[in-house]
């Protein structure tokens, strides 16, 4: 008991010492879902809104280490579907893709969860708490 106490203590120390950044659209039902179980989990973090202020070139270049483009583009958003053809092609490319990308910022798969550096595409409860 006294093992497992220790462990659940650390845990917690270790997430609450962790800094967790949370990108997205405010208002998108998935980041609602995202926002209700970080609450829920009693998990600080900040919130990166960019819809307001669209990531820079160098968020996204840092992002693109992790994360494949076509996992961290929304191909299926409406967003996507407004491109003309060879903005299609063009923001599946990177360096082409980072000015449609600050132009576009909806075109992201969201959230983008940030856990001191390591990058989490969508929202999977599951899939955080072990990250977490």
């Amino acid at each position: 008991m006294l093992v497992f106490a220790i462990s659940l203590w650390s845990k917690i120390i270790h997430t609450h010492l962790q800094m967790i950044t949370i990108h997205g659209i405010k208002n998108c039902d998935t980041m609602q879902k995202a926002f209700k179980w970080l609450d829920a989990n009693k998990v600080p973090y900040n919130f990166y809104d960019y819809k307001t202020t669209p990531p820079t070139e160098g968020i996204v270049k840092e992002w693109l280490t992790q994360i494949p483009i076509e996992i961290l583009v929304n191909t299926h958003s409406t967003t996507y579907k407004n491109l003309s053809d060879s903005q299609k092609a063009d923001v599946l490319k990177p360096p082409k893709c980072f000015g449609i990308i600050q132009e576009n910022p909806s075109i992201l798969k969201r959230p983008i969860l940030d856990i001191d550096g390591k990058y989490i595409v969508g929202f999977d409860g599951e899939k955080w708490r072990k990250e977490l």
